[in-house]
């Protein structure tokens, strides 16, 4: 797990190796820099598989091809045997190597074999072209610009932030996105001149012509019209689940797995533990608050499987650390999960390198009621039209706008903490500048999400919700969550559920074999059935978040405070009225909560990473 960064033919290319240290924690157990032609490759390493012999970037033996790879190839042994086999030799036990030769010997079709979390330079010398590819679900991030003819790329935004003269200014449809989300989707970034390269996409960019052309290697794949009998399909989700858990057990450094208590992460230790793994150590972090506390389930997992427990609890995240943790993001987050699971990912790495996750769980097995919730729930009718219509022209109140609202409107609204919705207390113009406002065309609000939505037939079903949820808010906020937090402190999380194994599974049957009588996720709750402790599964289902208003007005207030009441100059485009009249409503607990930790969260970034408008 690591770091990459690079140019090809920009005026940046000598500014590589002084910027290279932005990707420290990503990387800290060494770095490396290789030139060729136009081209400079830059690569931070955290040792995982091959200590001695994995350095990068790497070259071929004719040193036609250079290659800088963040992540972990979990089937590479596979792929070596099969290379090898044909004729391809190997000078270390890498998995870098592997996708070297992988590459040279299947090209582009290598992807398709690949069961991993990746995302990867390959600079072509002879052809003079760059490919960049990121892995199926982006668990891996990845960046690029073009500039001056030229390209760009690195892990994060980090490193564009160090480069001298390179340009500073917000993306509106990005800050949009972040509003009405809390999280910048993909291709955007939260700089108008960055853009991300998209989940299960692969970018070719011929220096000879500064053209780039991007396209996706992988599609979810339409569900058949036919389930297997539900004990089948548990029988094959058990023993894919497994084969998934054993793949990503490959390390030469310490492992360990986050414990929260649910049902996701606590089968993660049962697989583990099935597996072999000792001494298997588990880390999960304790709430005073009822109602956000999972430790006794957590303690009563570690108990069955004889763990190496760790508690850590959660007060000690006060404001100088909630500060520094939000400071740390290259770009804004507002999941309130990601504060704790820095906290977590710092004080586990003092005991391993590696943590399995059950990050997933929730996405891929229909987890969440609002999959339930199609636009066949909401159907028009003329009360709806009528309040619809009063709303819209000011005749009646905004705070009957959701009334009104139907169908695919009706879910949008749901979605989003922010929205194209006027007068209503998710009006995005109410907290935008007029022109900040019209730049970030509210009424695209969820475009991506909606294009994905219904690219699975003509409506939003149950399938092609939780299918637009997996390129969004799993790819740019889960797991951007996870990825930021653990590679800070240099934790390297690995995510089994989401492992081609499962995934492949899976997708391809009709949603329905995900509900019973209880709700959804019917075929991972029958699993921990199975294999867990009565208290993980016999009890309602537990998110992991914080109690914000308990954090608002004790440990974070002072914080808060401090940047809510700056709005006007570190952010000019907001309306800072609007936004502290939010923030005091919240912490009395009469506006959203999540809303106003969007922009405090939007704020302390911004201190730290100022950008023009």
């Amino acid at each position: 797990m690591c770091g990459i960064l690079g140019a090809i033919g920009t005026r940046w290319l000598d500014a590589i190796p002084g910027v290279l240290n932005t990707l420290t924690p990503r990387g800290p157990d060494g770095y490396g820099i290789v030139h060729s032609d136009a081209a400079i490759l830059a690569h931070r390493r955290l040792a995982i598989i091959d200590l001695a012999g994995g350095t990068q970037p790497m070259q071929s033996e004719d040193r036609r091809w250079n290659l800088s790879f963040n992540g972990e190839i979990y089937n590479y042994r596979e792929l070596r045997a099969e290379l090898e086999a044909t004729g391809w030799t190997f000078r270390s036990h890498s998995d870098t190597e592997v996708l070297l030769q992988g590459w040279r010997a299947w090209g582009e079709a290598l992807l398709d074999r690949l069961d991993g979390i990746y995302a990867f330079a390959l600079w072509d010398v002879s052809a003079r072209r760059l490919i960049l590819a990121r892995d199926r679900i982006g668990i891996k991030p990845l960046f690029y610009a073009l500039q001056d003819k030229g390209l760009v790329f690195a892990s994060t935004l980090s490193p564009f932030f160090a480069l001298p003269g390179f340009p500073q200014r917000l993306d509106p449809e990005a800050l949009r996105d972040y509003l009405a989300c809390q999280a910048v989707q993909a291709p955007r970034s939260i700089l108008r001149d960055v853009r991300q390269l998209p989940p299960a996409s692969v970018l070719t960019f011929e220096q000879d012509t500064a053209r780039a052309t991007t396209r996706r290697f992988w599609q979810p794949s339409a569900p058949h019209d036919t389930a297997p009998f539900f004990e089948d399909a548990l029988t094959e989700v058990d023993a894919a689940v497994r084969e998934s858990v054993r793949r990503q057990m490959v390390a030469d450094v310490p492992l360990g797995a986050f414990l929260s208590g649910g049902i996701d992460s606590s089968l993660m230790i049962h697989y583990m533990a099935e597996a072999g793994v000792k001494p298997l150590k588990t880390f999960n972090i304790r709430f005073p608050q009822v109602g956000f506390d999972e430790t006794p389930a957590a303690q009563a997992v570690a108990a069955r499987y004889a763990t190496d427990h760790t508690v850590i609890d959660a007060p000690a995240i006060d404001g100088a650390a909630f500060e520094a943790a939000i400071a740390a993001l290259d770009q804004p987050l507002a999941d309130p999960a990601y504060v704790t699971t820095h906290e977590l990912s710092r004080l586990t790495r003092q005991t391993v390198t590696v943590a399995i996750s059950g990050d997933g769980g929730d996405e891929l097995f229909a987890g969440y009621p609002r999959f339930a919730q199609t636009e066949g729930h909401f159907p028009d009718s003329l009360k709806r039209r009528l309040v619809r219509a009063g709303t819209r022209s000011g005749w009646l109140p905004g705070r009957l706008t959701r009334h009104g609202l139907a169908g695919r409107e009706m879910l949008l609204y749901r979605h989003v903490e922010l929205g194209p919705f006027p007068h209503s207390r998710k009006d995005m113009s109410r907290y935008l500048e007029p022109a900040t406002l019209s730049a970030a065309h509210p009424n695209d609000t969820l475009e991506l999400w909606r294009d994905l939505a219904l690219g699975y037939g003509a409506g939003m079903d149950t399938e092609s919700l939780m299918r637009a949820d997996l390129w969004t808010y799993l790819s740019e906020d889960c797991l951007v969550k996870t990825d930021r937090a653990s590679m800070d402190n240099s934790l390297e999380v690995r995510v089994p559920l989401l492992g081609n194994p499962v995934l492949d599974l899976v997708l391809d049957w009709p949603a329905r074999i995900h509900f019973d009588a209880d709700g959804g996720k019917a075929l991972l709750r029958a699993l921990a059935r199975s294999h867990l402790p009565e208290n993980v599964w016999n009890r309602p289902k537990h998110g992991f978040s914080v109690p914000l208003q308990h954090y608002f007005n004790g440990q974070w207030s002072t914080v808060c405070e401090e940047h809510l009441a700056r709005c006007e100059e570190i952010a000019p485009f907001l309306n800072a009225p609007a936004v502290r009249t939010l923030w005091h409503s919240a912490k009395r607990g009469k506006a959203s909560r999540r809303l106003a930790y969007t922009f405090v969260v939007l704020l302390i970034w911004l201190a730290r990473h100022p950008i023009s408008s």
